[in-house]
């Protein structure tokens, strides 16, 4: 009978006691979609173009015309240089050659930051390797990022 009281008061204690709560992290996946090229205003892939291929044809005409404040957001402004750009330009023409133009492949949006993320395969005259561009836009259609990486076929968040 001390067994059976024991066992049940046991089972009552495991029973009352308190359900911890789990805050299940939201997957990467969820956090960034991919929308479809028609699911963008031309408006905002013609933007996303013109801003990206102004910073890559910096290297094939060693002048850069800087962002404006209507144009991108006051980081992107300040560490887009021509100084830097040219330190950039000088190693992406040795090995890549002149930048010929950009090739929209896919758009992402990021949930998080609310940004849209044009993914752009940049063509250049040597085929030796193939680079990627992104051009992220921030909700007031302003440059947010701009991020050289080397080519993959499958979007990587980096």
């Amino acid at each position: 009978m001390k067994k059976i009281i024991l066992i049940l008061s046991i089972v009552l204690l495991i029973g009352c006691k308190s359900k911890t709560v789990v805050n299940v992290p939201i997957p990467e996946e969820a956090k960034i979609v991919k929308l479809t090229l028609s699911g963008i205003s031309e408006f905002q892939k013609d933007k996303a173009y013109e801003l990206g291929k102004r910073v890559l044809m910096t290297c094939n005409t060693s002048k850069f015309k800087p962002f404006n404040e209507s144009e991108a957001t006051a980081s992107v402004i300040k560490n887009t240089t021509e100084e830097r750009l040219t330190k950039t330009c000088t190693k992406f023409r040795q090995y890549y050659g002149t930048f010929k133009d950009l090739q929209l492949v896919e758009i992402y949006k990021n949930n998080t930051d609310q940004t849209t993320i044009f993914r752009y395969k940049a063509l250049y005259t040597k085929k030796v390797a193939n680079k990627e561009l992104r051009v992220s836009i921030n909700q007031e259609n302003k440059v947010s990022a701009i991020k050289s990486l080397d080519w993959v076929d499958t979007f990587q968040n980096k």
